[in-house]
C-alpha cells in the first residue's frame, strides 16, 4: 500500500470505529458485530504500528495511555467551574424563582429540570474538534489535569462529531459518573480482594480519577454525562435545550431525560416525576437540577462568589429504613473472604423489601458498634447494596449482643486469618466450596497449569456466567462459548473474543499432558506447595497411585506406631513409678514396636521418603514428605471432593505420570542436595531453575544455612550471596549451574555435613 493510501485507508478506519463508538457507547444503538469491530480496530492499530509517523493524539487507538503518571499538572478554569447551592424544600425553589423574575425586573423566562447525577465534576477543551485537555473541578478555580485518564473513557469523543461547523473552541462541562451495575462489580471484587469496600459511586468514580496509571483507570467502569458550557468560540446556543441539544450533535452523552416548564410550578410537578423514576436511571441521582432555559438571561442574573444565581440544585432526602437485626451471619466468597450480613426485619427502602444488608467486615462492625438484636437505619449504598448506615443505640434494652467472625470458615471448618495490611478475614483453604473464583485462578496461573488467557476478570466472568464452578470445567468450554464471553457488564460489554478463545482451548490441551507434579500443586491441596508435589510425584505412578498411596499409608501408620513407641519406653518420665513387672512388660512391647517401625521405614527408605537420624537406628527424618501432607492427601483424596477430581479426569481421559510412571534417565543425579537460588538469572526463570533441580532429585529453599549445598547467583544477587561467602557455601554461577544440571560432570560434594541435614528435611519424630 503506497504512502498516500496510508494515510487515506487510516483517517477511513478512524472515522468508521468513531461513528460506532458514537453508536455504541452514547446511543446505545450498535449496528456492527464485536467481531467486525475488532477487525477494524486491529487493522487499524497494525497500520499505525507500521507508521507510528501516522499516529494522531485523537486516533480511537490512543485512548488508553502507556506510562503512569507522576503526577497531575494543575489547570486554571476560565470561566471558573461554580458550583450549585442547593435545597432541600420546594418552598425555596418557590424563593428561587421569585429571585430570578426579581433580578430580571419583569422579563420572562422558562425553566429546564435534569437528573442531578452524583458524580465527579469535569471539564473537556477541545480545540478546533480535537480534545486537548480534561480536567476537575477542584476548587472551582484551579484542578487537576487528567487527561490521560479522561481518554480512557469511550464516552467521551477524543474529536468531535457532526455536521455543524466545527468550533475553534469549545469548553464542555459535566459529570463522571460510575454507574450502579459497574459499582455493585467494583465494590464485589474489592471485598473479595480483601480491599474495604467504596461507599457510594460518587466515592469511586473519584477514586478512579485520581489513578496514576491510565491502564488502570481503562478497567474502571467509568461514564459520562455534559450539560454545561465554559469558554467557547463558534458555538453560541440562545437556550439551555439548544446547548444540549447541540452538545448531542457533537458526540457527548447529556442528560437522558429533561423537563421543561414554563412556570415553577410545572417544574415542582416534574419534581415528583423524576422522583418517581429516581430508580430506574442506571446511575445514581440526588436530585434534580432546575436551570433558566434563556442562556441570554445569564448575565442579568449573575452569580454569588460560587454559584450562578440562574441555577438550584433540589435534593432528595435519602431513602432509609429503620429496622432490626434478627442475626449476624457469614458469607464466603470466591477469594476467601469472609463478609458478614446482617439478617434483617424486611423492610421498604429505595423501592424495594430489604432483608439482609452488608456489614462488611469486622472493622466495620466495631466502628459502628453493631450488635444482635440493635435497631438500625438501612439504605442502598449507591441505591445498589444495602447497608446499616446508623445504630440507634438509645433503644437498646440491654438484650443485645456484641459481633466476633468465627475463626473457622463457616463452610469448610478450615482456620480464618487476616493477611497484614488487610481488614478482611478469610479462608486460606483453596478446596473450601465456596471459592470457585480462587481456585480456578490459581489452577490457572503460572506458576501451577499456565493457561494463557484465564486470569482474575476472564475467571470472574467465566464464573458469573455460570460456565464454571471447578478447574474441570475449563475442559468442556468450547470456542463458541469462549468467543462470546463478555467480560463487562450488559451496559458496557466487552467480549473475549475468538483468537483468546482458542489460546485458551490449546492451553488447555497442553494441561493434559502436564507432570503429575504440575497437577498435585495446582489442586491447590492443603500444604502442597512446589516442592512437596514434586516429591509426591517423584515416588508415585499417577495420580490414582497418589489416591490410594501405601507409601503414605505406611507414614502415617509409622508416626502412629512411633507414639505408641515413645509410650511404652520402661525409661520414659511417665513410667517411672511403674512396678519391675510393668517395666518388663512395657520393655517387651518397646521391643516389637521397634520392629515394627524398622519394617515399616524400610520401604520409605528406599524411597528416599526418609533418612535416620544420625547415631539413632530407630529415629528418622522425612525428606520433603511430613506427616502433616500426607495426613492432608490421605484426607483429600478420601474426600467427596477428591473422589469427585479422580472421576472427573478419568473422564476426560487425564491421568498425569509421576517419577514411578515415567521412564526416564538418571534422575537422582542431585539426591540429597539443597540448593538456594538468588538473582535474577539470564536464560532460565526462577521456577524454571526450581523444576530443573527438583527434576534431578534436589530440593530447593528460599534461606541460606549450613544446611544448604548450593547457593544460584544470577544478576543483582544480594544478602543471599554475601551469607553464602560468609559460610563457606559453594556459589554457581549461571554456566555452572547448567553444567551441572544439564547432565555434566557432577561435582557435588556435601563435605563434612551428614546426608540426612538438608534445611527442607522434618523431623518426623
Amino acid at each position: 500500500m503506497t504512502a498516500k493510501k496510508n494515510v487515506k485507508r487510516i483517517a477511513q478506519l478512524r472515522e468508521t470505529i468513531r461513528h460506532h463508538d458514537h453508536l455504541y457507547y452514547v446511543q446505545a444503538q450498535p449496528v456492527l458485530s464485536d467481531r467486525d469491530y475488532d477487525a477494524l480496530y486491529r487493522e487499524l492499530r497494525d497500520l499505525e504500528e507500521a507508521h507510528p509517523e501516522l499516529v494522531m493524539p485523537d486516533s480511537p487507538t490512543q485512548r488508553v495511555g502507556g506510562q503512569p503518571l507522576t503526577a497531575f499538572a494543575p489547570v486554571h478554569h476560565q470561566p471558573p467551574m461554580m458550583s450549585l447551592d442547593n435545597t432541600y424544600t420546594k418552598d425555596e425553589l418557590l424563593d428561587f424563582d421569585q429571585r430570578v423574575r426579581r433580578l430580571l425586573d419583569g422579563a420572562t423566562c422558562s425553566y429546564v429540570l435534569e437528573p442531578k447525577i452524583d458524580g465527579v465534576a469535569i471539564s473537556l477543551r477541545y480545540e478546533n474538534g480535537l480534545l486537548v485537555s480534561g480536567s476537575t473541578r477542584g476548587d472551582g478555580k484551579t484542578g487537576d489535569d487528567v487527561t490521560a485518564n479522561l481518554r480512557t473513557i469511550r464516552s467521551i469523543p477524543l474529536q468531535l462529531a457532526g455536521e455543524c461547523p466545527t468550533p475553534a473552541i469549545l469548553e464542555v462541562r459535566g459529570e463522571i459518573f460510575m454507574p450502579t451495575a459497574g459499582f455493585a462489580r467494583i465494590n464485589a471484587t474489592r471485598q473479595e480482594a480483601g480491599q474495604p469496600p467504596f461507599a457510594n459511586p460518587r466515592n469511586a468514580a473519584a477514586g478512579s480519577l485520581k489513578l496514576l496509571d491510565p491502564r488502570a483507570v481503562a478497567e474502571r467502569p467509568l461514564d459520562v454525562v455534559v450539560y454545561a458550557l465554559g469558554a467557547a468560540e463558534g458555538f453560541a446556543p440562545d437556550t439551555h435545550a439548544d446547548l444540549l441539544s447541540g452538545l448531542a450533535d457533537f458526540g457527548f452523552r447529556t442528560p437522558p431525560a429533561q423537563w421543561h416548564g414554563d412556570s415553577i410550578n410545572a417544574i415542582l410537578a416534574s419534581l415528583d416525576d423524576l422522583e418517581t423514576q429516581r430508580h430506574d436511571f442506571p446511575f445514581e441521582i440526588d436530585g434534580g437540577v432546575i436551570k433558566v432555559n434563556e442562556r441570554d438571561r445569564y448575565e442579568a442574573l449573575g452569580a454569588t462568589a460560587k454559584s450562578p444565581r440562574w441555577a438550584i440544585a433540589y435534593k432528595y432526602e435519602p431513602e432509609r429504613g429503620e429496622t432490626t437485626i434478627r442475626d449476624i451471619t457469614v458469607q464466603v466468597g470466591r477469594t476467601g473472604v469472609l463478609t458478614p450480613v446482617a439478617e434483617l426485619e424486611p423492610v421498604p427502602v429505595a423501592g424495594s423489601v430489604i432483608s439482609r444488608a452488608t456489614l462488611h467486615n469486622q472493622e466495620e462492625i466495631q466502628r459502628k458498634d453493631i450488635r444482635i438484636g440493635d435497631r438500625v437505619l438501612v439504605e442502598k449504598a449507591g441505591e445498589v447494596i444495602p447497608a446499616v448506615v446508623a445504630v440507634l443505640t438509645a433503644a437498646r434494652d440491654g438484650v443485645q449482643q456484641p459481633y466476633q467472625l468465627p475463626k473457622r470458615c463457616p463452610v469448610c471448618q478450615e482456620p480464618v486469618s487476616q493477611r497484614e495490611g488487610e481488614v478482611a478475614h478469610r479462608c486460606e483453604n483453596l478446596q473450601c466450596p465456596a471459592q470457585s473464583m480462587r481456585r480456578l485462578e490459581y489452577f490457572a496461573a503460572r506458576s501451577a497449569m499456565d493457561i494463557e488467557g484465564i486470569g482474575g476478570i476472564v475467571a470472574d466472568a467465566l464464573i458469573a456466567r455460570d460456565l464454571v464452578k471447578e478447574p474441570l470445567d475449563l475442559f468442556d468450554l468450547t470456542l463458541a462459548q469462549l468467543a462470546v464471553l463478555n467480560l463487562g457488564s450488559d451496559e458496557q460489554p466487552r467480549v473475549f473474543g475468538a483468537k483468546n478463545g482458542e489460546k485458551v482451548l490449546a492451553a488447555l490441551e497442553k494441561t493434559r499432558h502436564a507432570p503429575l507434579a504440575d497437577w498435585l500443586f495446582a489442586l491447590g491441596i492443603a500444604r502442597v506447595g512446589k516442592t512437596v508435589a514434586f516429591q509426591v510425584a517423584r515416588v508415585h505412578v499417577d495420580l490414582a497411585d497418589v489416591a490410594d498411596s501405601r507409601c503414605l499409608g505406611q507414614l502415617l501408620e509409622l508416626l502412629e506406631t512411633r507414639k505408641q513407641l515413645q509410650a511404652t519406653n520402661p525409661r520414659a518420665k511417665v513410667n517411672r513409678d511403674r512396678s519391675p513387672e510393668e517395666k518388663d512388660a512395657l520393655g517387651a512391647q518397646h521391643a516389637a514396636l521397634a520392629l515394627d517401625i524398622e519394617a515399616l521405614a524400610r520401604p520409605l527408605l528406599d524411597l528416599n521418603i526418609l533418612r535416620r537420624k544420625t547415631g539413632k537406628e530407630e529415629d528418622y527424618v522425612t525428606t520433603g514428605i511430613g506427616p502433616e501432607v500426607a495426613r492432608r492427601l490421605v484426607d483429600y483424596f478420601n474426600s467427596n471432593a477428591g473422589k469427585t477430581i479422580l472421576k472427573r479426569m478419568k473422564r476426560l481421559d487425564i491421568n498425569p505420570r509421576g517419577g514411578l510412571g515415567t521412564p526416564t534417565g538418571d534422575t537422582q543425579a542431585l539426591a540429597g542436595k539443597t540448593f538456594v537460588l538468588t538473582g535474577s538469572l539470564e536464560s532460565l526463570s526462577r521456577d524454571e531453575a526450581s523444576s530443573r533441580i527438583r527434576a534431578l532429585g534436589g530440593s530447593v529453599t528460599s534461606a541460606v544455612s549450613s544446611q544448604t549445598d548450593y547457593v544460584v547467583a544470577g544478576a543483582s544477587s544480594g544478602s543471599k550471596l554475601k551469607k553464602a561467602k560468609s559460610l563457606g557455601i559453594p556459589v554457581l554461577d549461571e554456566a555452572a549451574f547448567a553444567a551441572l544440571t544439564s547432565g555434566g560432570p557432577s561435582t557435588a560434594r556435601r563435605g563434612n555435613r551428614a546426608a540426612n541435614d538438608t534445611e527442607d528435611q522434618l523431623s518426623l519424630f
